[in-house]
């Protein structure tokens, strides 16, 4: 073992956090201590009051990003066993025992081997090619993309990542500057609008999975029905609203020739790859018939994937690229909500939310005031995992409390949450992409306060509607 010098003592001894850090350690904390030290407040249990404090340091630390998300969850799980939050270690561990896990895990797997074989990249660019050097075409194209290619690769991550470096060639090629208009259109369309297409999927990535786990059992073709509808016109309208305001950079007469994007011959790997992205989503399409879990074929996919000669990745390239942060993410997220409902305090929480809107005489003015709790909540929480593990158990217990359909009061908060980015630090690749544009912090915070506005206009005007008309009924 290397010793340590007289330098590097000096400088461990040296080191001092700045304030800024000191301030993202502390502020957790202290939330955790108040809550935890607070008088117990009328109706709720002892047990409660820990999950809450325990909730409030995780959803903190999520917040201010100080550690890693998936350390922070894997905290918040420990905590829960030693301050005796939850029940038993069977509660604590809930969300690494629930298929929805292991369904993100099957389709993580399988957007690694779409990416690696080429497929998404030539996919991609088939797309942009079909714009024929027309910039609106090329735009509108785009938005179809985010929700044609979700069932080829569904992280809208890793599809940001591959079409960012095509789309910035395009724009290499037409001479289009950064500052431009059409430049920047396009880049915050890819940074905040590509994640829509993701969530209208069950296997569109962290956000449906994390989702449908909280709100219950969904087949595939259920979370379609219910979720594509809301997700799409937020696309529609974000992405309409985007072209209007940069409508002047759509009339660049600049031109280039897109049939020079070429991926060269299709290879073996991309052919077994589409053989196994159309076998799992003909298994997704026809669960009405089978009745099997979402996250059969995820599994049998991922299964053909890491199969040895006739698979497209190795074991160890599985280990090395496998993304164990969202996979940790999404079971220690399930597992702090289920704390939550378990102990009580979700629903000593919602009942709290209702008594301050009972004197609401309209169940459209109760829904109202609870998607602007939960933007506020947005807000606050970038990460949408914890986002997502907050509220929707509040949210639902909430609807149960006052009478409502609860799932209706669920599936509310997430077309609210997840249709934002407030920040690009809390976006994934969408940092990389706004820093690519140039797009200014106030740019992209203005845009989320103005998709707040269409979410929550889409939710009232077609998403409540059209739930009603499908099974879902606002109204028990």
């Amino acid at each position: 073992m290397d010793r340590i010098g007289p330098l590097d003592i000096q400088s461990i001894l040296a080191f001092r956090p700045t304030r800024t850090a000191a301030l993202k350690i502390g502020a957790p904390l202290l939330a955790f201590c108040l809550i935890l030290l607070a008088p117990l407040p009328p109706g709720l249990t002892e047990d409660g009051q820990r999950t809450l404090a325990i909730m409030a340091l995780v959803v903190a630390l999520w917040a201010t990003e100080v550690v890693p998300v998936a350390v922070a969850g894997i905290f918040g799980v420990v905590l829960l066993m030693l301050l005796g939050g939850v029940a038993d270690m069977g509660v604590a561990l809930y969300g690494f025992s629930q298929p929805v896990t292991y369904f993100l895990l099957g389709i993580l797997t399988l957007g690694m081997a779409v990416h690696q074989s080429g497929l998404a990249e030539r996919l991609a660019t088939f797309l942009i090619r079909g714009a024929g050097g027309s910039p609106r075409a090329l735009y509108v194209q785009m938005l179809f993309s985010f929700a044609l290619l979700t069932f080829a690769l569904p992280s809208a991550s890793t599809r940001g990542a591959i079409m960012v470096h095509i789309y910035a060639q395009v724009m290499d090629r037409w001479q289009i500057e950064k500052d431009h208009p059409l430049y920047q259109a396009i880049m915050l369309a890819l940074g905040s609008l590509n994640r829509l297409g993701s969530t209208a999927l069950l296997a569109g990535g962290i956000t449906p999975v994390v989702a449908s786990g909280l709100l219950g059992d969904f087949s595939w073709t259920r979370w379609f029905i219910l979720m594509s509808v809301p997700f799409y016109v937020n696309l529609a309208v974000g992405g309409t609203l985007l072209y209007l305001y940069h409508r002047s950079g759509f009339r660049t007469e600049q031109a280039a020739n897109l049939n020079e994007l070429a991926t060269g011959p299709v290879r073996i790997p991309e052919i077994k790859a589409a053989l196994i992205v159309i076998g799992t989503a003909m298994l997704w399409f026809t669960d009405f018939a089978h009745g099997l879990h979402p996250a059969t074929p995820a599994l049998i996919a991922m299964a053909l994937i890491l199969m040895p000669k006739v698979g497209l990745i190795s074991w160890q390239e599985f280990e090395r690229s496998m993304s164990w942060s969202s996979f940790f993410a999404i079971a220690t997220s399930l597992s702090l909500a289920h704390g939550l409902v378990s102990s009580g305090a979700a629903a000593w929480f919602a009942q709290a939310l209702a008594a301050s809107v009972d004197g609401l005489q309209s169940v459209h003015l109760v829904l109202l005031a609870l998607a602007l709790a939960a933007a506020l909540v947005r807000l606050v929480v970038p990460n949408i995992a914890g986002y997502l593990a907050l509220i929707i158990p509040i949210a639902m217990a909430a609807g149960e409390s006052l009478g409502f359909n609860p799932l209706v009061f669920g599936l509310a908060v997430v077309v609210v949450g997840d249709s934002v980015i407030y920040y690009a630090a809390g976006s994934g690749v969408g940092v990389f992409i706004f820093q690519q544009a140039n797009l200014s912090a106030p740019r992209v915070f203005i845009f989320g306060l103005i998709m707040t506005l269409v979410s929550i206009g889409t939710l009232f005007a077609i998403a409540i509607p059209y739930w009603g008309l499908v099974g879902e009924s606002l109204l028990r």
